[in-house]
């Protein structure tokens, strides 16, 4: 989702929680058990173990959008080498899905926790990063838009059931999505609202029809030469990947919830990574892998636990749902708000 980097903190009126800070923390726990269940039935996935830190010289951490900076340190009994904390596991995956011999139709989910440094504080963005990453072994007959299109569903109704989940044991909490998701390319979007910046044309699309898909995230815009949202060309397939977003009536934005894609195969990441104009990275231990076919074609993404929390318990902040380090000035301007920051 592109990012309005206009916004910084937005204090809904008359706002009240729905919930207490003990309901919350019951509620949070119920939700990310019945999703987390539901999505690796619906989608034939096992949870596996996954790394924190990565070396560099792996190639395994993800760019993002590629300018972000990663946290690092020296390893002291590790003959001085430096580690980085995982921005995501887009890439790792991949590895993983070999190393455990995963079967076409089936994959593999993690509780991935990062550090985003260099993100953008505000009411949905926060420098600790926790998500559901997941990865599944796909043919290469799949890398197709129709099959793009049918696991969004899959992942689409696993909010549906939870939103009927949560609501069936809160009833004082809002449903705010539609039965069906809508989807649009990035440069459908800029055709419908050329005069908006990105992040206002996913409001707009969003509050038109609730729920959307956003496809094509990384592919540069006829009218402005620009991709509609920076993404990093060594894991998503720009023209195979895209954001779900959500209408948030409780900030009056768009909220995304998940980034996705169709992985790259051997001919889209040359492409990409020359477009990008970062080749060198060819050379790196991930990316050699890929290139020869050492690597099983997949489709995957990441889910944020937080942003769903935040969603279906009607939260202001995303700190009310996880506890982490804030601007001194957005603390005073929540407390007074009466927004309970954990």
């Amino acid at each position: 989702m592109a990012q309005d980097t206009s916004y910084r903190l937005f204090i809904p009126s008359n706002y009240k929680p729905k919930l207490d800070i003990v309901e919350t923390e019951k509620a949070i726990k119920e939700l990310k058990d019945f999703f987390e269940k539901a999505l690796s039935e619906e989608l034939n996935l096992l949870r596996v173990s996954a790394p924190l830190f990565v070396l560099p010289e792996t190639g395994l951490n993800d760019n993002l959008n590629g300018v972000e900076r990663p946290v690092s340190f020296d390893i002291k009994h590790h003959d001085g080498k430096t580690a980085e904390i995982v921005h995501s596991l887009a890439k790792w995956k991949r590895y993983a899905l070999k190393r455990y011999g995963i079967p076409e139709g089936y994959g593999l989910y993690t509780d991935m926790n990062a550090i985003r440094r260099d993100e953008l504080t505000d009411n949905l963005h926060s420098i600790y990063v926790d998500q559901w990453d997941w990865e599944r072994v796909i043919n290469r007959s799949d890398r197709n838009i129709d099959f793009l299109k049918m696991i969004v569903r899959k992942i689409y109704s696993v909010f549906l059931k939870t939103q009927d989940h949560i609501t069936s044991i809160y009833p004082q909490l809002d449903a705010f999505l539609p039965q069906d998701i809508t989807f649009i390319t990035s440069q459908e979007l800029e055709d419908a609202y050329p005069d908006l910046e990105p992040a206002k044309r996913e409001t707009e699309a969003a509050r038109k029809y609730g729920a959307i898909f956003v496809m094509q995230v990384g592919v540069k815009l006829k009218r402005s030469g620009k991709p509609h949202d920076g993404r990093a060309p060594d894991y998503d397939d720009w023209k195979l990947n895209g954001d779900m977003v959500f209408y948030y009536p409780v900030l009056g934005r768009a909220f995304e919830v998940s980034s996705m894609g169709i992985r790259v195969d051997e001919e889209s990441l040359a492409l990409q990574l020359k477009e990008a104009g970062c080749e060198e990275r060819a050379q790196l231990p991930f990316h050699k892998a890929l290139l020869n076919g050492e690597l099983p074609l997949s489709i995957g993404g990441g889910i944020g636990q937080s942003r769903l929390c935040m969603f279906f318990l009607n939260k202001a902040h995303i700190g009310e749902v996880q506890v982490s380090v804030w601007p001194d000035d957005m603390v005073l301007e929540c407390e007074k708000a009466g927004i309970p920051l954990l």
